[in-house]
């Protein structure tokens, strides 16, 4: 295939800054400095995580009274309302277990690439109700799915290299139900992503096959199981490799473009990896995988979610403060050090706040992942003191960002 890639071992140092471990390593260096007092930008309050982790019960006992609570996914976003949307396609997709798999994959993956955030002017509208934000985003990105957009076969239930590289700025406007009285936030660079995301793969014919299409990946992933059981830092190395090429070339390490990685000075290498979306998406695999009859094991290697309402949650619960009280009024710059040290901050808190959580419910991590945490959980209760303290909700930062971090 005309400019396939070669499938090579990374070196040492990709895999490692591909590798979960190293997220909480390097957050927790600036974390072990943000508790000395010697960052720029912050100070911690340790015990104000009570606060964040009352208010994350109390969020998690109202919606989830039985603790039953499903994975932190793209898929909680396709059921707003109450709707089982993905049971509406199932008939057109048909019984193979496989094709299943590779369609659910494909919209999860179109899906979570176009869900950068929305504005707050923006929403979508249907026979089901009106939407907003990360569900109306959703909502729309799922009916585009539905009908066809990013198919280049027969069946309109797939997402193919072909129509992806052609995907059209026009196309998503009008997916969108975008015009100059519902505007979205970053509607170009939504739709320059969606192209890179086909020109990417069909580079990759060894994970994404030939003619390339996104769902290969369930193909990809049941190979790389072992005896039915699929390790999460697996799934996440496997998408870091394979989508390599769709995310800006922030950092390149041994001449690898690794993604959403922080630079920072007292991060070992100064580098501090996050990949806050590729384990979104991994996150958003993992019912699709199941569902093919795989068993995911060590889930919680994966970290949480260094993104706005998670470290929101931190921000306004007292637990972080920014030493100059000023930089709320400013945008920042995502790669940035400020942007970097909260994120860092928020890998941390994350898993802090899951064992007092976990306390205060009588639950043990076996049973309650950190997926669960984060869905039931931290970031609807970051979403909720967000709507408490701001109009609007939005986040208490602004951040510059490309929608392939935040």
């Amino acid at each position: 295939m005309m400019g396939a890639k070669q499938a090579v071992a990374p070196s040492p140092r990709v895999a490692r800054i591909r590798n979960p471990a190293t997220i909480r390593a390097r957050a927790g260096q600036i974390f072990a400095a943000g508790i000395a007092g010697d960052l720029a930008n912050f100070t911690l309050d340790l015990s104000k995580l009570d606060i964040a982790a009352d208010l994350t019960v109390d969020t998690i006992r109202g919606d989830y009274p039985s603790l039953d609570i499903p994975y932190h996914s793209r898929w909680r976003h396709f059921d707003v309302g109450g709707i089982d949307r993905w049971a509406r396609l199932l008939p057109d997709i048909g019984t193979d277990a496989m094709e299943r798999a590779r369609s659910a994959i494909d919209l999860a993956v179109t899906s979570v690439l176009l869900d950068a955030g929305a504005g707050p002017a923006w929403s979508y509208r249907t026979g089901d109700g009106t939407f907003v934000r990360s569900e109306g985003l959703a909502v729309a990105s799922f009916d585009l799915f539905a009908a066809g957009a990013f198919s280049a076969g027969a069946s309109p239930l797939r997402a193919d290299a072909h129509a992806l590289s052609a995907f059209e700025a026009g196309r998503l406007a009008a997916g969108l139900q975008v015009s100059a009285g519902n505007p979205l936030v970053g509607l170009d660079g939504r739709a320059a992503l969606i192209r890179k995301l086909g020109s990417g793969i069909s580079r990759r014919p060894d994970i994404f096959g030939t003619p390339a299409r996104i769902g290969n990946l369930a193909d990809r992933l049941s190979q790389l199981a072992i005896d039915g059981r699929l390790s999460a830092a697996t799934i996440l190395a496997t998408l870091l490799d394979g989508f390599e090429d769709v995310w800006p070339a922030r950092v390149v390490v041994d001449g690898v473009n690794v993604g959403d990685v922080g630079r920072h000075p007292m991060a070992d290498e100064g580098l501090v990896p996050f990949h806050k979306l590729s384990q979104w998406l991994a996150y958003s695999l993992l019912e699709p995988l199941e569902w093919l009859g795989l068993q995911i094991t060590d889930l919680d290697a994966l970290t949480g979610l260094p993104e706005y309402r998670n470290g929101g949650l931190f921000l306004d619960t007292g637990v972080l403060a920014l030493r100059d009280p000023d930089a709320v009024h400013r945008a920042h710059p995502a790669d940035g050090e400020l942007v970097v040290e909260w994120r860092a901050l928020t890998v941390v808190l994350l898993d802090r706040i899951a064992d007092l959580v976990r306390r205060r419910l009588g639950v043990t991590a076996a049973v309650f992942p950190l997926a669960k945490v984060l869905q039931g959980g931290t970031w609807t209760a970051g979403r909720r003191i967000a709507a408490m303290r701001r109009p609007g909700g939005g986040p208490p930062l602004r951040v510059d960002s490309d929608g392939t971090i935040f």
